[in-house]
């Protein structure tokens, strides 16, 4: 099965996959990537290279003597890969157009890799709904700030959305690896992915707000009564390309903040920092699981 849905490019003698610093042309793609089974994708390079070096434990994966973990696009400064066996930990920036831009280019990588089966996951953080700070929430279902399950599309001139599905299956298995012994709380619920971080996401803290308190929170609560549990700005889109592709795809994400309670960030940054390792203490888990590293 071909993840690819554009027949120019076979026709192509190279393919340059620009912000990653890779080509079909220079790097032997299928030597280098053919044996990857599991994407993980997050915004930040620090934390997608942290959770390299957490994997490299977690499958007890043996990395000679005098070597490291090395990032692959390291040439160029737009985004961050790294491989731990049959996972790649990348980053993808933040909104939509970052992480589309990056979803392109990762889709054609697997698929010159010839890699069979893969499963991508997002792994983020998010604004929560009517959750306790903390919360990690796999998304069942992702939606728009108009609330449409589709991701809306320019395409040469025209309007065209497109299906921003996600696999409920591969979140049920997902949500199955976190367990009573967690000091938090996991939850399936609908995410809503808007364009930017604060008019878009009802925000009164931006530098623009042409809105009332109350009307704020008449949007926040129709999203509630709608299912929505958390906000963030990419699984629009990661929904939408994965289904198109033909992957499995499940979005992870901890909540930093209750929206119905406020607007900013508060929490202490050590606090943060460990609420943004639980989607991927998770992830880990589904991952040992499936290679069959479980005790």
């Amino acid at each position: 099965m071909s993840y690819v849905k554009n027949p120019h490019i076979s026709t192509m003698e190279e393919d340059v996959l620009y912000h990653f610093a890779l080509s079909t042309g220079t790097h032997d793609l299928k030597e280098m990537f053919g044996d990857v089974k599991f994407v993980c994708i997050g915004g930040s390079p620090t934390r997608m290279e942290k959770f390299a070096h957490f994997l490299v434990d977690e499958l007890e994966y043996y990395l000679p003597a005098g070597q490291t973990l090395t990032d692959i696009a390291g040439a160029t400064d737009r985004y961050a890969m790294y491989k731990v066996g049959p996972v790649l930990s990348v980053s993808h920036g933040m909104g939509i157009p970052s992480v589309s831009i990056m979803l392109h280019e990762l889709i054609k990588l697997c698929h010159h890799a010839g890699c069979e089966d893969v499963q991508f996951f997002r792994l983020g953080t998010c604004g929560g709904l009517g959750l306790e700070p903390g919360t990690v929430v796999i998304s069942e279902a992702t939606v728009d700030a108009l609330f449409r399950p589709a991701l809306e599309l320019h395409v040469l001139g025209k309007q065209v959305l497109r299906d921003a599905d996600l696999d409920m299956v591969l979140a049920e298995e997902v949500l199955s690896c976190s367990g009573q012994e967690d000091d938090f709380k996991t939850i399936l619920g609908k995410t809503m992915c808007t364009l930017d971080f604060y008019e878009g996401q009802g925000r009164l803290d931006g530098a623009f707000c042409d809105y009332t308190n109350a009307d704020k929170m008449a949007f926040l609560r129709r999203a509630y009564d709608l299912g929505v549990r958390n906000i963030e700005m990419e699984s629009l889109c990661f929904a939408a390309y994965t289904h198109h592709a033909g992957i499995k795809g499940a979005v992870i994400c901890v909540t930093l903040l209750d929206r119905l309670k406020g607007d900013q960030v508060a929490t202490p940054h050590n606090v943060l920092e460990q609420w943004q390792a639980r989607p991927q203490e998770i992830i880990s888990r589904y991952i040992r699981k499936q290679l069959g590293l479980n005790d």
